[in-house]
């Protein structure tokens, strides 16, 4: 089968992002030669199956990727762009403006055609090439990003990366595309950070009592401080105005919890602030798109108890198979000492009472069924 892009293909950067891109692509037949500023580094991609390292009498790469972080991803697309005249470049940075603006105060007004910029949006908490994985970005987002002087024909070859390595593409421009990850991935690791950070008072006792909730919003705290510098550096603007309206909620509620504790009973207006709050997280909540990219406000959720036992997921996840359920999501809660878990199975809301009712009939203790 021809693939979707054409090679060979050059990654500059080979770490989580650069690894994960030349392995998805080597697994699709394309020929990748990789580059890095460390030569262990880029070592061990070639060891991992990333790609290899180009000889001199390598051809001349179709399309380059830099997968860099944006204070020198303008820096690494100009060179790539004097370097290889025929190639179209594409960075992969996170934050946009930053490496157009970039780009344009250095390179030559004739080589803007073949830049184009790429996000695809995804990640995990541990960083480097060898986190890497050839699935990284199945059935996420990649988002391209043209600007006014892009080659039409660099928004074919992008559709078909992403394609290529599972990916749903879709276009923003530079600062659409900014203000969009900062709220959804930028603004997140900042409040999750902060939230983590409030954990290094408590004792042990009162952490002994963190439940599934605390490990939820703090996951992605365990992130690379060094690159979510670089990161949040890039998207500074974008991520001050959005955290400019968390700051106003959070003095809400500030002051609403300050009535509460000086006078117990001051009225709705304390408590209906509070109230506020909540429901409106709750639509928030509502309006993350599922995997068939709508809302979930079409979902349920059923909690099933599953027996600390080997095999009891597996025969639950059969179970709502036969039962000709669905499942749209899967969470599982497992606390320290207790002897069941909790599978938080979320499920097309019309099929919530079938469900519930069916998997009782099989011995499933449902959560107030």
């Amino acid at each position: 089968m021809t693939a979707l892009v054409p090679s060979p293909v050059r990654i500059i950067g080979t770490g989580l992002i650069g690894g994960s891109l030349g392995l998805a692509l080597v697994r699709a037949g394309v020929d990748v030669q990789v580059e890095d500023a460390s030569p262990g580094t880029a070592a061990l991609a070639v060891e991992l199956g990333v790609g290899e390292l180009p000889g001199e009498d390598a051809p001349d790469p179709a399309l380059v990727l830099v997968a860099a972080p944006p204070d020198v991803a303008a820096m690494l697309v100009d060179r790539a762009l004097r370097s290889w005249p025929r190639a179209l470049v594409a960075d992969v940075a996170s934050v946009k403006s930053t490496v157009l603006d970039g780009l344009r105060a250095r390179a030559r007004a004739e080589d803007l055609p073949r830049y184009i910029g790429a996000h695809p949006m995804a990640g995990r908490e541990v960083s480097g090439v060898i986190a890497a994985r050839a699935d990284l970005f199945q059935g996420r987002p990649f988002v391209i990003v043209p600007h006014a002087d892009t080659d039409p024909r660099a928004l074919g070859v992008l559709r078909g990366l992403a394609a290529e390595i599972g990916s749903v593409a879709t276009t923003l421009d530079a600062p659409s595309h900014d203000i969009a990850v900062a709220h959804v991935s930028h603004v997140p690791q900042v409040l999750s950070s902060l939230l983590a950070a409030t954990l290094i008072d408590p004792d042990e006792a009162a952490l002994g009592l963190a439940g599934q909730g605390l490990r939820d919003t703090t996951r992605i705290a365990d992130s690379d401080p060094r690159l979510w510098v670089e990161i949040l550096g890039a998207n500074a603007g974008a991520v001050s105005e959005v955290l400019g309206g968390v700051r106003e909620r959070l003095e809400e509620v500030m002051a609403a919890l300050e009535t509460l504790q000086g006078d117990p009973d001051p009225g709705t207006g304390s408590r209906r602030a509070l109230a506020d709050l909540v429901a409106t997280g709750n639509r928030g909540v509502r309006r993350i798109p599922g995997k068939h990219g709508g809302a979930t406000d079409a979902w349920s959720v059923v909690v099933v108890l599953l027996p600390d036992r080997p095999g009891e997921l597996a025969r639950l996840l059969t179970d709502i198979g036969q039962i000709g359920v669905n499942l749209e999501d899967l969470r599982l809660e497992h606390e320290l000492g207790r002897g069941v878990g909790l599978a938080h199975v979320s499920i097309d809301a019309a099929r919530e009472d079938l469900l519930t009712r069916e998997l009782a009939d099989r011995g499933w203790k449902v959560a107030d069924a």
